[in-house]
C-alpha cells in the first residue's frame, strides 16, 4: 500500500513542520526550508518494490538539505537517483553542482551531505536503494554523485523512460514483481556507476567542449545566449564551464562574440540583390546594442561595419578573409 503524505488538510501555520517530517519519513531525514516564507503546499507518495523505495513528490519552491548532523543521527547508507518531472533544481554534493530541468537525472548518496534548491513549484521522482546491494566500490560511487546524468545518449537515455514508467506504475505491482524489478534497478544503477568510473576524464572534457561549441553555433542568433544558459543546457555549473575553456585560449563570452562577429563579417561581405542594413545584420546574430556591435567589430577587423561592407562590395569579393582578432 502506498504511503501518501500531503499538506492539503494541514493548517497553514503547521504546513512547514508537517512537510519537513513527511519528506524525512518518506525519504531520509532532511531539513526543508520554503522559499521566502511563501505559502507552502506539498504531496509525497511512496511505494516499496522489494528493497527499492520509489517516491513521487510535488511541492512549492524551497530548499531540501541533508546536513552532517542529520547524517550522524540517522546514518542510512542509501544511494538514490532523482528524476525531475517538472520545474528546475540545483543539486549540490561533494563540491559538485548540477543544474536540473524536466527529464534530468542526478545520482546521489544519502550518507554524505547534499542539498536540492527548487526555485519554483516542482515535481520529482526519487529512487532509493540500500548501499550494500550495489557491488561497486565507494570510490566509483563518489565519482558519479553530484553529477547530472546524460539522458540524451547511452545508458541515461535508456534509464530515464524506464524510471519514469516505473514510478507511475509502482503502486500496481505485486510483491513478487516488485522484488524482481528492484533487482533490475540495482543492475542498471551499478552499470551506470561503472560506466562513469571507467571514462577517461580528458575524453569527457574534450567531448563536452565540442558539444558546447556546437551548442553556441546553433544558438548564435539568440540574444539570451550566455555562459549561464550554456551551462544550464549541459547540466554543469558556470564555474566548470569556464574551467573547460581555460584551455581554449579565450573565455566563453569572448568565444561567443568571436563567432557572432565572424557571422556578421560574412554576411556584410556577401553580395546580393538586397543589402541588409548593418543594424539588421547585428540583430540577426545576437547583438542587441548597435553601438556595442560597431565598437566590437572595429576592434576585431580594424574597420567599421559599413567600411567593411563597402570594401568588399568594391572589390567584388564574396568570401571573408581571416577572422576577427580578439584581444
Amino acid at each position: 500500500m502506498s504511503l501518501v503524505l500531503t499538506t492539503d488538510t494541514v493548517p497553514d501555520q503547521e504546513k512547514v513542520a508537517y512537510w519537513n517530517d513527511a519528506v524525512s519519513r518518506a525519504l531520509v531525514p532532511v531539513t526543508v526550508a520554503p522559499r521566502d516564507g511563501r505559502r507552502f503546499d506539498g504531496r509525497i507518495t511512496s511505494d516499496s518494490l522489494g528493497y527499492l523505495r520509489v517516491s513521487r513528490m510535488e511541492a512549492d519552491a524551497g530548499r531540501v538539505s541533508r546536513t552532517p548532523a542529520l547524517i550522524e543521527r540517522s546514518p542510512e547508507a542509501l544511494v538514490a537517483v532523482g528524476l525531475m518531472v517538472s520545474g528546475s533544481a540545483t543539486f549540490i554534493q561533494d563540491g559538485r553542482r548540477a543544474e536540473m530541468g524536466g527529464g534530468d537525472l542526478v545520482f546521489y548518496d544519502t550518507a554524505r551531505p547534499f542539498s536540492f534548491t527548487y526555485p519554483e513549484r516542482f515535481a520529482t521522482h526519487v529512487f532509493q536503494l540500500p548501499r550494500h546491494v550495489l557491488s561497486v566500490a565507494d570510490s566509483d560511487i563518489k565519482r558519479v554523485t553530484g553529477t547530472a546524468i546524460d539522458t540524451a545518449h547511452g545508458l541515461g537515455a535508456v534509464l530515464r523512460p524506464f524510471l519514469a514508467t516505473l514510478a507511475d506504475a509502482a503502486p500496481s505491482y505485486p510483491a513478487a514483481i516488485g522484488h524482481r524489478l528492484a533487482g533490475h534497478v540495482v543492475d542498471l544503477f551499478a552499470t551506470l556507476i561503472t560506466d562513469h568510473a571507467l571514462r577517461d576524464p580528458d575524453d569527457d572534457r574534450d567531448h563536452l567542449v565540442v558539444s558546447v561549441r556546437a551548442h553556441i553555433d546553433r544558438k548564435l542568433a539568440d540574444p539570451s545566449l550566455s555562459p549561464e544558459s550554456i551551462a544550464r543546457a549541459h547540466h554543469i555549473s558556470v564555474r566548470y564551464l569556464h574551467r573547460l575553456f581555460e584551455g581554449e585560449d579565450m573565455t566563453v563570452s569572448r568565444f561567443i562574440q568571436q563567432r557572432r562577429l565572424e557571422a556578421c563579417g560574412r554576411e556584410l561581405a556577401r553580395r546580393g540583390r538586397v543589402t541588409p542594413t548593418v543594424s539588421a545584420v547585428a540583430r540577426r546574430w545576437g547583438f542587441v546594442n548597435p553601438a556595442h556591435f560597431s565598437r566590437a567589430f572595429r576592434a576585431a577587423y580594424g574597420l567599421s561595419p559599413r567600411e567593411w561592407r563597402t570594401l568588399h562590395l568594391e572589390r567584388g569579393e564574396d568570401e571573408q578573409p581571416a577572422g576577427p582578432t580578439l584581444t
